[in-house]
């Protein structure tokens, strides 16, 4: 299934809702300009809702994981919300769990303390 993604921001975040399968394909480079956007407009959350991904590729993962080395390098930080269970499952198999913070929902993150 064909990635696409659209962004919204408020006061507490950026945020990056992707649909399809994340891959890594061409739509990748564009994610992490997305990325690189929310820095230069001073962005120091950076939400990715994963509600509507069904898979994850090794590709996938490289790009979660460039998006965290660009937030974090500048002080920033990438939070996930709503992974499906095989989404959460690949997430623990490859210990992504630990470095990234996972919440439910977004609204989930929106109430952090």
């Amino acid at each position: 299934m064909k990635l696409t993604y659209k962004t919204e921001k408020d006061t507490q975040a950026h945020y990056l809702f992707v649909t399809g399968d994340l891959i890594g394909d061409e739509v990748g480079p564009k994610l992490v300009e997305v990325v690189s956007d929310a820095i230069e407009d001073g962005a120091k959350n950076f939400v990715v809702d994963l509600s509507e991904v069904r898979y994850i590729s090794s590709s996938g993962i490289g790009l979660l994981i460039t998006m965290l080395t660009k937030m974090r390098n500048k002080g920033g930080e990438v939070y996930l919300t709503a992974p499906s269970d095989h989404v959460k499952k690949l997430l623990i198999i490859t210990k992504l769990n630990n470095i990234f913070t996972v919440f439910d929902s977004i609204e989930d993150f929106k109430n952090r303390k």
